[in-house]
């Protein structure tokens, strides 16, 4: 019988175990154990419920239009669970000089695609404005080197734009700068649009009009929360593969397989996929491959703080409309965005409450995890009274702290991928799956799973 072993029960790592588990149902010969540090499954997918609201300590949803989660849950009995995001309320803020602009009409991500509205906004300049219309005017322009979304956007449409929009979208989303993110590896497809159309307004009209299907919720999300993905797959594993609590200190080459030493115990696997951090993953491999673990260790991590507010009935009617705002570094502040929680999604709150979910940290602020909680909650709360006149004390609170939990991918990201992949095919049975790769989001951390499961499974010998 052929054993695999996976080491991180995130969810790549149940999701690799997942596609295990229906390879064992549907006939194969094999076993696999799944290695968890932590006392749970489910990595950053935490949901509480207090007060009739629901809590997510880590992401709130995923992109409706990559399939894998989608799948997943629906292939784990989830599938009358999914949420959609309220799209018909969906606005988003941008704080300008401590006041909340909406986001222009027809912004698909950071492209403007309406003129007219691009030219009525407040939230940029005449000299923005004009570079938004020459935009259009774009040569198709194929790269020869990667670069900075800073640079690429700051030439579709100048510093104002990164500054008020790209750093804030994309600190918001990975913690991260503009000024040192891979646009091939962050936004490659920017990078291909450009490629083709030059015009990155055109291309996504271009791409807008080819789409036939009726448009789709921006997000999904589930009924009872993100954590439902992780502990419905759980409860369709055996309860005799799972190991919390068991961290792995080392993974080693022997008699033609791998052993994996976990406390005092060690034991023998034909394969081993190795679903952790970035960073976790080069400690683990270290022995059995000093080049790949060096590549690892560079990929760079950041850490953040989610903050969740509860409020009675009142707050809930003096918000704004939409989801929330974001926050660019020149306004001084250390919050990088609040999320209006029940207005985004159904299901998140009673009609007498507000919840709000405040992002800290990030490179812009990595010292703030180590703060008191009080600290935290004092400065969230003070930010929030000077941006939105919030002076109202929340029923609740609730603070989560994620250390190293999201992975920066760097100019020059996917050529170092294309190293650690070389090195990794020098390891025969193993497999790397996890956000530090070719995706931070829940669905491409479902897909680089089932990939990882599949290339072990690939690897061994049925025999």
């Amino acid at each position: 019988m052929k054993r695999i072993a996976i080491i991180g029960g995130g969810i790549s790592g149940l999701a690799a175990a997942w596609e295990l588990e229906k390879q064992r149902n549907s006939g194969t010969t094999l076993e696999y154990e799944l290695f968890e540090s932590s006392p749970r499954f489910g990595g950053v997918l935490v949901t509480e419920q207090v007060e009739g609201c629901v809590l997510e300590a880590g992401p709130d949803s995923f992109l409706t239009e990559k399939p894998w989660a989608s799948d997943l849950c629906r292939e784990v009995g989830l599938g009358e669970q999914l949420i959609g995001s309220n799209d018909t309320a969906r606005k988003t803020y941008i704080l300008l000089k401590n006041k909340l602009v909406p986001l222009p009409d027809g912004l698909m991500f950071m492209v403007p695609t309406n003129l007219a509205a691009t030219l009525m906004s407040p939230l940029f300049s005449a000299k923005t404005k004009l570079q938004v219309a020459r935009e259009w005017l774009h040569p198709p322009r194929s790269a020869t080197a990667d670069e900075t979304v800073s640079s690429f956007i700051e030439r579709h449409y100048g510093t104002e734009m990164v500054e008020r929009l790209a750093d804030p979208l994309l600190a918001g989303v990975y913690g991260g700068e503009a000024s040192q993110l891979s646009v091939r590896a962050v936004l490659p497809r920017f990078a291909a649009m450009e490629a083709e159309h030059g015009s990155l307004g055109r291309a996504m009209l271009a791409a807008r009009k080819k789409a036939h299907a009726a448009p789709r919720p921006l997000f999904t999300s589930l009924r009872q929360g993100m954590q439902q993905i992780a502990d419905a797959v759980v409860s369709r594993l055996p309860a005799s593969a799972l190991h919390a609590n068991t961290p792995v200190q080392l993974v080693q080459r022997q008699n033609g397989g791998w052993v994996v030493s976990a406390g005092m115990a060690s034991d023998h696997f034909d394969a081993v996929i190795v679903a952790t951090p970035a960073h976790a993953a080069a400690t683990l491999l270290q022995m059995a491959s000093p080049e790949l673990a060096a590549e690892l260790s560079g990929i760079p991590y950041t850490s953040s703080i989610t903050v969740n507010l509860g409020y009675e009935r009142s707050v809930h009617a003096s918000l704004p409309p939409g989801f929330g705002f974001l926050v660019p570094r020149s306004e001084g502040k250390r919050l990088l965005a609040t999320t209006f929680v029940h207005n985004k999604f159904p299901h998140r709150a009673p009609q007498d409450r507000a919840l709000l979910r405040c992002f800290l940290g990030g490179v812009r602020n990595e010292g703030i995890l180590d703060a008191p909680d009080e600290e935290i909650l004092h400065l969230v709360r003070e930010e929030l009274r000077q941006i939105l006149g919030l002076n109202t004390e929340p029923l609740f609170t609730r603070i989560y702290r994620w250390k190293n939990a999201m992975a920066q991918y760097s100019v020059g990201h996917l050529e170092r991928l294309a190293l650690i992949e070389g090195l990794v095919q020098g390891l025969p049975g193993v497999a790397l799956a996890g956000n530090g790769y070719r995706g931070i989001g829940v669905p491409d951390c479902v897909r680089s799973g089932l990939e990882a499961a599949a290339r072990v499974m690939q690897g061994i010998d049925p025999s």
